[in-house]
């Protein structure tokens, strides 16, 4: 028996899937637990619509991606912060200080929880981020450290 997984079922396959299994597994446990359906061939069209709507829709969101990509490559972020005489800033850069950067300079808002600090920022100079964006997405971001 051939039947479509509605979700990711463990040892058989992911959602969307066509997968043959045997008649009494897919009637009695895949089919009334709406882990699958019948692999009819209304059904099979409405997987692969289903599959060409996902496809566009990763490809927007990655055409987006690139365009967010571009534009926190042109330059690099400028991160105010205050100093003693020595250059030595009082506590450190966080996330949260570079996302917030990010939104007022380049006009994109970025979870802060996305950006990974590389080195600790201790002090005035150039350092860098990292920016995950998902699905093996990620960007590394120039930021200065400029006294107040």
């Amino acid at each position: 028996m051939q039947v479509i997984l509605i979700q990711d079922v463990n040892n058989l396959g992911g959602a969307n899937e066509l997968v043959t299994v045997k008649n009494g597994y897919g009637r009695n446990y895949l089919i009334p637990q709406k882990f699958a359906v019948e692999a009819s061939p209304s059904n099979i069209k409405k997987m692969e619509e289903k599959l060409k709507q996902q496809a566009k829709k990763e490809a927007k969101l990655m055409a987006e991606i690139n365009s967010v990509i571009a534009v926190l490559k042109e330059g690099a972020l400028k991160i105010g912060a205050k100093t003693g005489t020595s250059g030595k800033i009082f506590g450190s850069v966080t996330s949260v200080q570079i996302a917030r950067a990010i939104k007022e300079q380049k006009g994109y808002e970025i979870d802060r929880r996305r950006i990974h600090i590389i080195d600790d920022v201790k002090e005035l100079g150039s350092y860098k981020a990292k920016i995950d964006f998902g699905n093996g997405n990620e960007t590394e971001l120039e930021f200065e450290v400029v006294a107040e």
